[in-house]
C-alpha cells in the first residue's frame, strides 16, 4: 500500500475509533484525544461512528520517521494535566520568553518539521517577535492575538481553531488561563 501523503494531527471533539499500524499494533482515540498520522503511514482506520475533529495538514517533502514501521500517535487528554507540562516560561516553544506570564507545555511529537504539543498559559500579556507557522485549537480559557503589522485582534475561547502564518509577530493577552493544542509546521 502507498503511505499517506503529508502528516496528519487532529483533535478529537466528538466519537471513537482506531487507528492501526502495518504490523496490527492498534492506536485508539476519543474525545479529547490529540492524533498524529505521519506522512508515509500504512495502516487503517476503523470509525465505530460518527466523529467530529478539527484537523491541521503539514505537507512536507521527506518522510522523517525512521525504521521499518511508521506508527500513528494517540495523546490522551489526561496527559495534558498540568502535572504532565513543564514550565516553559524562559524559553517558550511558541512565543519565546513570556516574561512575568507563566507558561507551561508538553511537545509530544517533534520529528522533521513538524512539532504538536499542549500549551498553557496563565493570565497575563506578552509580545512575540517572530513567530513559527502554528495551527491551534483552544480546549480551555480566552485570549486576543493582535497582530503587530495592522493592530487586529482575534478573540480565541473554547471550541475556537486559529493558523498563524510564519513570521507573525504580534502580543498574546490571555485573559482567563488558556490551553491550547498546536502545531508547529516548518
Amino acid at each position: 500500500p502507498n503511505g499517506k501523503g503529508v502528516t496528519e494531527v487532529f483533535y478529537m471533539l466528538e466519537g471513537h475509533g482506531m487507528l492501526g499500524d502495518s504490523d496490527g499494533a492498534k492506536h485508539f482515540f476519543g474525545p479529547g484525544d490529540m492524533v498524529i498520522i505521519p506522512k508515509g503511514h500504512t495502516g487503517r482506520w476503523d470509525v465505530n461512528g460518527p466523529i467530529h475533529k478539527v484537523w491541521a495538514v503539514n505537507a512536507h517533502d521527506h518522510i522523517e520517521e525512521s525504521g521499518p514501521i511508521i506508527r500513528a500517535q494517540v495523546d490522551h487528554y489526561k496527559d495534558f494535566a498540568p502535572h504532565c507540562l513543564s514550565d516553559t516560561s524562559a524559553n517558550d516553544p511558541l512565543y519565546g520568553n513570556t516574561g512575568s506570564v507563566s507558561s507551561a507545555s508538553n511537545t509530544f511529537y517533534d520529528v522533521g518539521p513538524t512539532k504538536v504539543g499542549v500549551w498553557t498559559c496563565e493570565p497575563g500579556s506578552f509580545e512575540v517577535a517572530y513567530g513559527e507557522r502554528q495551527w491551534f485549537h483552544v480546549v480551555e480559557g480566552t485570549m486576543f492575538v493582535t497582530d503587530g503589522s495592522d493592530g487586529t485582534s482575534k478573540r480565541c475561547v473554547a471550541g475556537d481553531t486559529v493558523m498563524l502564518p510564519a513570521g507573525w509577530s504580534g502580543y498574546v493577552d490571555v485573559v482567563e488561563s488558556v490551553k491550547k493544542v498546536f502545531t508547529v509546521a516548518k
